[in-house]
């Protein structure tokens, strides 16, 4: 059970500044030492939007990972990136990002460069909010392969990718990481047509290391590529087998669905912390103060404030940051004022 009473935090990602897009798209012009540089300032600016709305838990916005070549996949041995997305025109949607062919056995000796994101963060965040790292599961990041003879489905990438996850998992642990999210949206996405407990084994199986040394915590969201979800929008396929995840907290998506199945973060906060989605990351509607207040009332007829944290639906990053910023503070702000009203 959590420290803190309603406390506030996000899942992972935030906006990037419009001057680290245009950098990742001319990395070429920058030197090591630049990017660098390049990537200290993008985090201290998500620093400084999260301090300032107030947030009880901070991330560092996954700034670094701005290019294909920094992010989790270009880590990995044995595959080769795409170098463009099957489809460039038409409404954005999750099929316009491309997959990553596989032609050897896959590997990450150099880990998956979330340790280093974390201590990027641990040196640029001020004291007091609680630092939390973000980490994709095998599952999700089996969805960007392309199987092939060695690896014939996703579920045979998924165990391939299974260890490098876990060994990611051990090192954040002991670079001083006390807070993990294990984020699986895929899992939530497709729980409606596969086996929800083959996910759970696949789940306890990667966090299996870290259980007890870490506030360990999973998201499970339908999607939020370009604003999109790509999902059956319903949480009752999963449960309640997805109550058996070895996590302290289980974070699920309710504005942007009028918090329909509202009734779910009961079964969950009889056995594990519920983290509410109560911030529509797909909406440019600015939830006022009031709004957020109104919100963690209808939770808290269903949990008990010790038992509930408060977050955004998804990730900020398919968000624009003059919204992102507001949205965090009337959200932060809405927590704090049904905090005084039950006096914690």
């Amino acid at each position: 059970m959590q420290a803190q009473p309603l406390r506030t935090t996000v899942i992972g990602s935030y906006p990037f500044p419009g001057w680290l897009e245009f950098a990742a798209r001319h990395l070429e012009e920058f030197g090591s030492a630049d990017v660098a540089e390049v990537q200290d300032d993008a985090v201290t600016v998500a620093i400084h939007d999260q301090v300032a709305a107030g947030l009880d838990v901070i991330t560092d916005g996954e700034q670094s990972r701005l290019d294909f070549n920094l992010s989790f996949y270009g880590f990995i041995d044995g595959i080769e990136l795409e170098s463009a997305p099957p489809r460039h025109f038409g409404p954005p949607a999750h099929d316009q990002r491309g997959k990553h062919r596989v032609f050897g056995d896959l590997r990450a000796p150099r880990g998956l460069g979330a340790v280093e994101e974390f201590e990027r963060l641990k040196r640029l965040a001020p004291t007091g909010p609680t630092l939390k790292a973000s980490v994709p599961g095998p599952y999700t990041l089996s969805g960007r392969l392309v199987p092939n003879e060695q690896y014939p489905d996703r579920y045979a990438l998924t165990e391939a990718v299974l260890p490098i996850v876990r060994s990611e998992l051990e090192a954040l642990i002991n670079a001083g990481c006390r807070e993990i999210a294990v984020d699986e949206p895929s899992m939530s996405c497709y729980a409606h047509r596969e086996d929800p407990q083959r996910f759970v084994n696949i789940f306890n199986r990667t966090v299996e290391p870290i259980v007890g040394k870490c506030r360990l915590s999973t998201h499970l969201c339908f999607g939020n590529y370009k604003g999109h979800a790509v999902g059956l929008r319903r949480y009752a396929p999963m449960f309640p087998a997805f109550l058996a995840m070895k996590v302290d907290e289980i974070h699920v998506e309710m504005a942007s669905r009028e918090f329909a199945e509202i009734e779910i973060i009961h079964d969950i906060a009889q056995h594990k912390d519920v983290a509410v989605g109560i911030i529509d990351v797909k909406s440019y509607y600015i939830e006022t103060v009031q709004d957020v207040a109104e919100r963690v009332r209808l939770c808290l007829k269903h949990a008990p404030a010790e038992r509930l944290s408060f977050a955004p639906d998804c990730g900020l990053s398919q968000t624009a940051r003059w919204a992102a910023k507001l949205k965090l503070k009337n959200m932060v702000q809405g927590v704090r004022q049904v905090r005084q009203e039950l006096g914690l």
